[in-house]
């Protein structure tokens, strides 16, 4: 049976639609790095054509989110070391503007909204899956806040491009602790109204988890 679009926003267009359905699929995890992504399946399990699903995995692939290979068709990219190096160092310039940005401008009641999306992170601390959402909605928000579309909107390709690399980065009790503690910093950094300690702040929690994933992609090339 076909599964129907989930609130679907009239103004995109349905390969749009299906697109960022997909983008967030890649990015929680249920598909991961070269996964094929068959036109047939995707169209029988929204309910839609053969060519809208095309389109839809054609937007992806602009994203860097899929890899369209001919007579093979997409799958999800797969990306070397290299490039997560570049994606980490593009992402962590974008999330220290976002703070610094969101600083300048965070009003009392967005203020509140960042503690309690900060206690979301310390009550999920010990579920890997749910802790991972709440961190990359901050960082939406966050971007939210800098008031800056444009970067709002590169920040979430990005996030989602690497999805399944900011899961590796947390996936242990311990990275999660840190992480916790470099987010308390960020936080009431931006709540204060401190834009260089934010963007700072930031950066150095993207530069962490950059190190946490390369730690145990070299873990796993040794096994």
């Amino acid at each position: 049976m076909p599964q129907p679009l989930q609130n679907p926003n009239l103004l995109k267009t349905l390969p749009l639609q299906i697109a960022d359905l997909l983008a967030d699929q890649i990015a929680d995890g249920q598909w991961a790095p070269g996964d094929r992504l068959r036109e047939t399946e995707l169209a029988s399990t929204y309910g839609v054509s053969r060519a809208t699903v095309r389109e839809a995995l054609r937007l992806l692939e602009i994203r860097g989110l899929t890899t369209i290979r001919p007579q093979r068709g997409a799958c999800v990219t797969l990306l070397s070391a290299k490039e997560i190096l570049d994606l980490y160092a593009v992402r962590a310039a974008m999330v220290s503007t976002a703070s610094r940005l969101a600083a300048e401008r965070c009003t009392p009641a967005q203020a509140d909204i960042l503690k309690g999306r900060l206690r979301l992170l310390a009550d999920n601390i010990g579920d890997a899956a749910e802790y991972t959402r709440h961190s990359r909605e901050m960082v939406e928000y966050i971007a939210s806040l800098a008031d800056n579309a444009i970067l709002a909107s590169y920040a979430s390709d990005i996030a989602k491009q690497i999805g399944r690399y900011v899961r590796i980065s947390l996936a242990t009790p311990e990275r999660r602790e840190r992480s916790l503690r470099a987010w308390e910093e960020t936080i009431q950094a931006i709540t204060a109204h401190e834009p260089e300690r934010a963007a700072a702040c930031h950066y150095r929690l993207a530069v962490q988890n950059r190190d946490a994933v390369l730690e145990e992609l070299s873990r796993n090339d040794q096994a």
